[in-house]
């Protein structure tokens, strides 16, 4: 355990910084699970525009350091791929 004021204060900015970036991560998550959701119903202008909303909340994580910028510019390329694979109704 912390034996020091400044460890002590280092284990309150760990767990605020750890709740922060939980919070910031399952939101990316939801959002990416509303566009795989508009694919799996077929609905190419539904999922299009999930995109288009999740995007800029996937790079917010980056700018944040709650993920990798390649990592979430590899799942934003997979999912535009996915979404122009689907047929135009």
């Amino acid at each position: 355990m912390a034996n020091n004021a400044s460890a002590r204060k280092r284990i309150r900015q760990t767990e605020r910084r750890t709740e922060r970036n939980q919070a910031r991560t399952s939101r990316m998550r939801t959002f990416v699970k509303k566009v795989e959701t508009a694919i799996a119903s077929g609905d190419r202008a539904a999922a299009a525009e999930a995109l288009r909303v999740a995007q800029p909340e996937m790079q917010r994580a980056v700018t944040k350091g709650v993920s990798h910028l390649n990592t979430v510019s590899r799942k934003l390329s997979r999912l535009s791929a996915r979404i122009k694979a689907l047929p135009t109704t």
